[in-house]
C-alpha cells in the first residue's frame, strides 16, 4: 500500500482481499465436497453390485442347503427339519437386518469436509477474539 492512499481506498482494497480470500476458501471447500460425492458415488456402486451378487450367491447356497437338510431328515424328522431350518434362516436374516441397520446410521457423507470447515470456523473465531 502506498502512501498516497487514502482511508477510503484502504478500506475498499482490504474488502476486496477478503472477499477474494472468503471466495478461495469458498472455492476450495467446495472442490472438496464434490470430490468426496464423486468418491462416496463410486464406492456405493460398487458395494451394491458386490453385495447384489453375493445375496444371489447366497440365497442359492441357503436353498441347497435348506433341502439338503430336509431331505436327509425326511423319513425321521422331516418336520422337525423344516423348522429348525426355518428358525436359523430367520434368526440370521433378523441379525443381518439390525446389523444393516447399525451401519445405515453412520454418518460418512462429507466427513472431511464438515472437518475442514469447523476448523475454518474455529480459525476465523480464534483470531476474531485475539487482538
Amino acid at each position: 500500500m502506498s502512501a498516497s492512499q487514502g482511508p477510503a481506498q484502504r478500506l475498499f482494497s482490504a474488502g476486496k482481499r477478503l472477499l477474494h480470500s472468503l471466495l478461495a476458501t469458498g472455492e476450495t471447500r467446495l472442490r472438496l465436497a464434490v470430490l468426496e460425492l464423486e468418491e462416496e458415488r463410486a464406492r456405493l456402486v460398487g458395494l451394491l453390485l458386490l453385495a447384489g451378487l453375493s445375496l444371489v450367491l447366497l440365497l442359492l447356497g441357503i436353498g441347497t442347503l435348506t433341502t439338503l437338510v430336509i431331505v436327509a431328515f425326511w423319513e425321521t424328522h422331516r418336520l422337525t427339519a423344516i423348522g429348525a431350518s426355518a428358525l436359523v434362516l430367520l434368526g440370521s436374516g433378523l441379525l443381518l437386518a439390525l446389523r444393516v441397520m447399525h451401519l445405515a446410521r453412520r454418518r460418512t457423507l462429507l466427513v472431511s469436509t464438515l472437518k475442514h470447515l469447523a476448523t475454518d470456523r474455529e480459525l476465523v473465531e480464534t483470531r476474531r477474539d485475539s487482538p
